[in-house]
């Protein structure tokens, strides 16, 4: 099981808080990034409340007010300020139902509003152009790119999920990934043909040794998030794409906006995707508007020059 990342040497120490972590591990299966997440975001609170005389379990509604007051003059984002109010609610409610305290001080802040930002993604023609400069990479390590990047395309998942696949989780000889997102649900998303011809070439080269469908020397056995990145980057380049638009998010909101764009179900992109909640998926609504609106200007009389 994943447990919370130890806090930095210089955030004052805080027994609730590691305890909080501990139990977002144990009981709610909580990521590893949202444990680090909000570790950091946690920690930044104490040192402001113990710059003004509070310990972090003490804070009153107050002290909280003033902290996200800071943070909007600050002008973060929006996005990281609802994660650090997010990870507030969850300290203190917790404190709450444990009886460290009798009271949630953060039960009536106000969220930040947030503005709808739509989820990059690149053209089709681009993800091909992507493709074939994997595809023109030599030797082992080029059967690796391909892999790599085909899954991502095909699938959709999360790049901590890519990297530390395991050969367990390819089911059904080799035509699914069977994987554990979030919460510890399970889900099965099924590969292309291009897909699941790229991993069956990478493995027969990889060899039978390991876990993991891609090994690295690395201290978790398995290529790490920023060597993706990296390899990703250098395809862009070799494809004519800028690289500030090409990440593994981006192929991911990119797989989601091309299934819609062809037809796929929002339910169902929402199990390939592993989102927990439908609200989570439709961010990429927009790509449903462009074809609803591509389709009245086609089909409807009055939309005919």
């Amino acid at each position: 099981m994943t447990g919370p990342r130890k806090l930095r040497d210089d955030a004052p120490h805080s027994r609730h808080l590691e305890a909080f972590l501990e139990m977002m591990a144990a009981e709610r299966g909580a990521a590893r990034n949202t444990l680090e997440a909000y570790g950091r975001d946690l920690a930044e609170l104490a040192g402001f409340l113990q710059r003004r005389g509070r310990p972090l379990e003490a804070a009153d509604t107050q002290n909280l007010r003033d902290y996200l007051a800071t943070m909007a003059s600050a002008k973060l984002a929006a996005t990281t300020r609802a994660r650090r109010l997010a990870a507030i609610r969850q300290f203190y409610g917790f404190l709450f139902a444990e009886r460290v305290r009798d009271d949630d001080p953060a039960r009536l802040l106000d969220a930040p509003k947030r503005g709808r930002s739509l989820p990059k993604y690149l053209a089709e023609e681009e993800v091909e152009r992507l493709i074939a400069a994997a595809r023109a990479e030599k030797g082992e390590l080029g059967l690796r790119t391909v892999a790599l990047v085909e899954l991502l395309y095909a699938t959709g998942l999360r790049v901590s999920e890519l990297v530390a696949l395991k050969r367990s989780e390819i089911a059904g000889n080799g035509e699914t990934v069977r994987l554990k997102g979030k919460g510890g649900k399970e889900r099965m998303v099924p590969l292309s043909d291009p897909a699941r011809d790229a991993l069956a070439a990478w493995l027969k080269v990889r060899g039978s040794k390991g876990v993991h469908v891609f090994p690295a020397d690395t201290k978790r056995g398995h290529l790490t998030r920023e060597g993706f990145w990296m390899l990703l980057k250098r395809l862009a380049l070799a494809a004519g794409i800028d690289p500030a638009r090409v990440s593994p998010h981006v192929l991911r909101h990119s797989f989601a906006s091309h299934m819609l764009a062809h037809g796929a179900d929002l339910r169902a992109l929402q199990q390939l995707l592993g989102h927990a909640d439908i609200s989570t998926t439709q961010i990429y609504t927009h790509v449903l508007d462009q074809r609803l609106k591509s389709l009245v200007e086609r089909s409807h009389p009055l939309a005919r020059g």
